[in-house]
């Protein structure tokens, strides 16, 4: 169904820094930058929201039930990325990705899901729906399984994502984005402060 890669990957990306790259690939940068430092020094309340929102998951007390399986570590030899799921529900064969808030869903989060699909099928395991499930309202959103053209498209852009250059590439700020980077009191390219101080 998907293509297989002629050479194996050797610097697999995290999952969960797709949607960030989306939001802007310099964030990326930003975020090793800072990785080592205190949490309170770049994390904003939405962070800390979501950290304080997966707990149940990463400790594994989301769900009571036996073959729900919680915060599972996957990879995809073919697409070159690791991470965590929230949850597989093998009764129903359902991915779900856990968000604190779901105004509207970006591409970004459906690449986040995608890969975590592609991941789990690689490795054996039947889905045969995906959704978000939004914390805050007790709702769930399924969303159309990925195929063909979803896969080679996560692929175009992880392989954007592993040849990304911070500085031989030119920053667009946007001050609708910048303003709700975590990392935006902390950037060189803007002078903006985010909506979060």
């Amino acid at each position: 169904m998907y293509k297989t890669r002629a050479t194996p990957v050797i610097d697999y990306i995290p999952i969960s820094q797709l949607n960030d790259f989306i939001f802007c690939p310099y964030s990326i940068y930003l975020h090793g930058v800072y990785i080592e430092t205190e949490d309170d020094v770049y994390k904003a309340s939405p962070q800390v929201d979501g950290t304080i929102a997966h707990h149940s998951i990463n400790s594994k007390t989301a769900s009571t039930r036996k073959d729900d399986i919680c915060s599972l570590s996957v990879y995809s030899d073919q697409l070159g990325i690791y991470g965590k799921i929230d949850m597989l529900k093998q009764d129903t064969h359902t991915l779900i990705e856990r968000k604190n808030h779901l105004k509207r869903i970006y591409r970004g989060q459906l690449y986040q899901l995608w890969g975590q699909y592609f991941c789990l099928i690689e490795m054996g395991y039947e889905v045969q729906k995906i959704a978000f499930y939004e914390i805050s309202t007790n709702k769930m959103v399924e969303v159309d399984l990925p195929g063909d053209a979803q896969w080679q498209e996560l692929s175009e852009m992880i392989e954007k994502f592993k040849n990304y250059i911070p500085d031989s590439t030119q920053i667009a700020t946007n001050p609708n984005k910048c303003s709700h980077c975590i990392y935006c009191n902390l950037c060189d390219k803007t002078n903006m402060d985010n909506v979060y101080t």
